[in-house]
C-alpha cells in the first residue's frame, strides 16, 4: 500500500512536502483568487513517467509527460485525496504516488512530482511568493528537485545560489532582462545542467526547477513564470537556447477546477 500523510498548501513561503504531474498551456492568465479559495499548479519532475492524476477518486489529468506545468487553478479550501498512476493504470490498484492535500485560503503553491536525491519518486509542495517587486527587477527562485548532489546555480557564470540540495529552494531579486543560467556540481565548475537562456521580465517572480536524474544523464531545467494574475509555466532543455518543450493540454485540470459538485 502506498502511505498517506497530510500536506497544507499553505499561505507562507518555503512549505516543503508534496507533488504530482501534468501541465499547461502557455500564456494563460491565473484566476482570480475568491475568498474561500487558493491557487495550485503541478509540475511533473519524475523521468520517463507519463501519469495519469486523480483528486478525491475523479480523474483530475490523464497522459502528463515529465518536464510540464499546469497553469494555477483555484481550489476551494479543503482536503484533497491526490493519487498519481503511470498512464493507463486501473484507478483501482495501487498508486504510484499518494497524498492527501489541504489546500488553505489565500496560498498559491505548486506540487512537485520529482526524484529524491537517491532517485526514489516523492512528492513535495513549495510555496509561490508573487508578492510585489521593486521597480526594474524579476524574482528568480531556484528549486533542486533531481537525483543529484549539492549543486551551485549561476547566472552569466557568477554564483547566484550555493550548495542547494533535494529538495531544497533558494529565492532572490535580480535585475529584469536576459541572464544564461547553469548549474554545477557545488563547489566545483564541473557542469551539471546549462547553459540555458531566461529572460526575466520585470515584476515577474520566475521559478527554474532542476530535475531528472544525474545516473541517467536526464537532468534539464523547467521554470514557472507568474506575472501579476497571468501564468506562463513551461519547460526548458539545457544547452543552446533554450527552446521550450511544448506543453500539454490541461483543460481536464480547468474543467475539473470549475465543477463545483466535483466529489470531496
Amino acid at each position: 500500500m502506498t502511505s498517506r500523510t497530510t500536506i497544507t498548501v499553505a499561505a507562507s513561503a518555503g512549505a516543503c512536502v508534496l507533488a504530482l504531474g501534468l501541465t499547461g498551456p502557455a500564456a494563460t492568465a491565473a484566476p482570480e483568487q475568491a475568498q474561500g479559495t487558493g491557487l495550485v499548479s503541478v509540475f511533473h519532475g519524475i523521468p520517463g513517467m507519463t501519469v495519469d492524476v486523480y483528486a478525491n477518486g475523479d480523474e483530475l489529468l490523464s497522459g502528463f509527460k515529465p518536464g510540464t506545468v499546469t497553469d494555477p487553478r483555484s481550489l476551494d479550501a479543503g482536503t484533497y485525496d491526490i493519487e498519481v498512476f503511470k498512464a493507463g493504470q486501473d484507478p483501482d490498484g495501487t498508486p504510484a504516488l499518494g497524498k492527501e492535500v489541504k489546500v488553505t485560503e489565500g496560498s498559491n503553491a505548486t506540487v512537485a512530482a520529482h526524484l529524491s536525491t537517491d532517485g526514489k519518486p516523492r512528492l513535495t509542495t513549495f510555496a509561490n511568493d508573487v508578492s510585489k517587486t521593486d521597480t526594474g527587477k524579476a524574482r528568480l527562485t531556484v528549486r533542486h528537485v533531481a537525483a543529484a548532489p549539492a549543486v551551485d546555480v549561476r547566472a552569466n557564470g557568477q554564483p547566484l545560489f550555493t550548495d542547494l540540495t533535494n529538495p531544497g529552494e533558494d529565492t532572490t531579486s535580480v535585475d529584469s532582462g536576459t541572464v544564461t543560467a547553469d548549474v554545477v556540481l557545488a563547489g566545483t565548475d564541473t557542469g551539471a545542467i546549462g547553459p540555458a537562456e531566461l529572460t526575466l521580465k520585470e515584476g515577474t517572480a520566475n521559478v527554474v526547477y532542476a530535475w531528472g536524474s544525474a545516473e541517467d544523464k536526464t537532468l534539464t531545467l523547467a521554470d514557472q513564470t507568474f506575472s501579476g494574475p497571468k501564468s506562463t509555466p513551461h519547460a526548458v532543455h539545457p544547452g543552446g537556447a533554450g527552446a521550450a518543450i511544448i506543453p500539454n493540454s490541461s483543460d481536464q485540470w480547468a474543467l475539473w477546477a470549475a465543477t463545483p459538485e466535483r466529489s470531496r
